[in-house]
């Protein structure tokens, strides 16, 4: 058998991916008016960012542990490394820890320190290796060494989702007073969303989120998603820019963020995660 991975949804792996490497994948929650639904698995509405009375939830335990189980069955014994969302974004990775106890030492749970497609990249790093044949320390290591090689930038069009969220960290004490502002936000290194740098038109935001991937990748070999809140038009064009910009690109795709996070950074947001080959 084989070391199988799991992650959780924020990790906008496309249902094609997850069958091709066998990742498992256990949702997060979003609760619209009291109802609660679980990302990629139920119908959320198209424009969750924008309703009044949505709230979002980590994976239960009990999905954390169903998930486990199954994987270390199907492994045949060869263990589960388990890639989640950012601890300081969500209870996820608090809960898979917990839960990961049960099996100890078989399941091995990684903090991505990211989001979106910033966690897919681990997870995959993991599946790759998982793929190769090699063993669970070896896997875990893989998962491990890929977040440094990660980053994550996001330009939010309105503050008002980033208020209610709570999870803005220490960018916090601008938030209240900020007018016009169309911030730079980044992930930092322990996964917490902190400010980068505050401009005043999404344009000149947009073009200096396009300078800082640049600047990471540098002229090693990257793979970009450019992910958007009902803003395909900008992600397009953000993405047709730093393949102009990054000709080196193994591969730049453009897709949404998610329901989960679109609720937290709110409509015309745009992200863009980034992995680097090589240290």
């Amino acid at each position: 058998m084989a070391v199988v991975v799991v992650t959780d949804s924020s990790s906008r792996l496309e249902p094609d991916e997850l069958r091709r490497w066998g990742i498992r994948q256990v949702p997060l929650h979003v609760l619209v008016d009291g109802t609660d639904l679980r990302d990629g698995i139920d119908p959320v509405p198209y424009d969750v960012h924008d309703r009044a009375h949505v709230t979002t939830a980590g994976a239960v335990p009990a999905d954390l542990t169903e998930a486990y189980r199954k994987a270390l069955a199907d492994s045949g014994g060869d263990g589960v490394v388990a890639v989640h969302l950012s601890a300081a974004l969500s209870s996820t990775f608090s809960s898979a820890v917990a839960m990961a106890r049960e099996f100890a030492p078989a399941v091995r749970v990684v903090n991505a320190r990211s989001a979106a497609a910033g966690v897919g990249f681990v997870a995959m790093a993991a599946a790759r290796s998982a793929a190769a044949g090699e063993d669970l320390d070896t896997v875990e290591a893989a998962a491990r060494s890929a977040v440094p090689r990660g980053r994550a930038f996001i330009v939010v069009h309105r503050l008002d989702n980033l208020r209610r969220s709570g999870r803005i960290g220490t960018a916090a004490s601008w938030l209240g007073t900020a007018l016009s502002l169309k911030p730079l936000l980044c992930l930092d290194v322990d996964g917490r969303l902190v400010l980068s740098q505050r401009i005043r038109t999404v344009s000149k935001a947009h073009a200096a989120m396009v300078d800082a991937v640049v600047e990471f990748v540098g002229d090693r070999t990257a793979s970009v998603v450019v992910h958007h809140v009902d803003n395909h038009d900008d992600a397009d064009e953000l993405g047709a820019t730093l393949t102009a910009r990054l000709p080196q690109l193994g591969s730049l795709s453009v897709s949404d963020m998610g329901p989960v996070l679109s609720v937290h950074v709110g409509g015309g947001a745009i992200g863009v995660c980034v992995t680097v080959d090589g240290p």
